[in-house]
């Protein structure tokens, strides 16, 4: 890392829920809102974006583990604000406080932490994996 990320760096996506990230099982009595595995993808973005400036050119941040609460829907048309806090560096693993909310509510919270990892060793255990799953 350039940088060791500092506690309370945070980082923020703003998203609108529509076709393309709402749930796919919306009919005329289940309304359409911000599927699940959307809003965890985005608050992962958040959390990327926040030690993104810390990593140097051969390093990237991936996810490990995630804690959400889902807590509140958010219907078609809603923006949405994803936010992460760094709250614990521990070497390579950087631990974050996470929250979604639209302009009426809390929609989730939980935790969620990352690796740094140097994406030339990654590309070579993913080459290696690759060679090892073909027939």
């Amino acid at each position: 890392m350039k940088t060791t990320p500092r506690l309370g760096l945070s980082g923020r996506v703003d998203v609108v829920v529509g076709p393309e990230n709402r749930i796919s099982f919306a009919d005329h009595r289940m309304p359409p809102v911000l599927a699940t595995p959307w809003l965890i993808a985005y608050l992962e973005y958040a959390s990327r974006d926040a030690i993104a400036a810390c990593l140097e050119d051969h390093e990237r941040s991936v996810g490990i583990a995630i804690e959400v609460e889902h807590l509140a829907p958010a219907p078609e048309g809603a923006k949405v604000s994803c936010h992460a806090r760094v709250i614990l560096v521990d070497g390579q693993v950087v631990t974050f406080q996470i929250e979604a909310r639209d302009e009426v509510e809390i929609l989730a919270k939980g935790l969620h932490r990352r690796r740094v990892i140097d994406v030339d060793r990654f590309a070579r255990r993913v080459e290696r994996k690759k060679a090892e799953l073909k027939p």
